[in-house]
């Protein structure tokens, strides 16, 4: 009897350790995700002070710009899941990618104050964007690994947790943008 106790002791403590260790991940996850959430929001108000400063300079571009502040709308409207909405930050970042090579070709506008601050301070955002991403997938990688080891598979699913999806970049987004002279 003493025996079978202990024994529904032990896995009553592994399944509290692996129950722990599972939600610790969870919530790592999302406090990674809220970082991103942060530096997106900032990024999100920084584009329109950006297209302002550039819509008078840039008359061929407007596509880009029109393309930015349309992805920009439906990123703020929010009316999207994590996985679309993960899919439209990449892609405004690939479009603010292009702007800013667009930008080579305007010397007037490399030289605005104004312009200059705003590029300065989307580049700053950029990089603490990409930090939070890289932190943000180390977290989903735990979090998923241990969705799909054994034993905590089996305490993940009677607790009704599934994979997340990492941030990614497209093969298209990747490439490198050719500039002409």
């Amino acid at each position: 009897m003493t025996y079978l106790i202990s024994i529904v002791l032990v896995f009553l403590l592994l399944f509290i350790f692996i129950y722990n260790n599972l939600v610790s991940k969870k919530n790592k996850t999302e406090e990674a995700y809220s970082s991103i959430d942060v530096m997106l929001k900032k990024r999100t108000d920084l584009i329109p002070q950006l297209v302002n400063a550039v819509k008078g300079y840039m008359k061929h571009e407007k596509q880009i710009l029109t393309d930015i502040t349309k992805l920009r709308q439906r990123i703020v409207d929010q009316k999207v899941d994590d996985r679309e909405r993960i899919q439209l930050e990449d892609q405004l970042g690939d479009k603010l990618g292009k702007l800013q090579v667009s930008v080579e070709a305007y010397p007037d506008l490399k030289a605005s104050e104004n312009f200059l601050l705003l590029q300065s301070s989307l580049n700053e955002v950029e990089e603490q964007l990409s930090a939070a991403r890289r932190s943000y997938n180390a977290a989903i990688y735990a979090f998923n690994s241990a969705l799909e080891m054994f034993p905590s598979n089996i305490v993940a699913k009677l607790m009704g947790y599934t994979q997340k999806p990492m941030f990614t970049i497209e093969p298209s987004e990747a490439e490198v943008p050719k500039v002409s002279i």
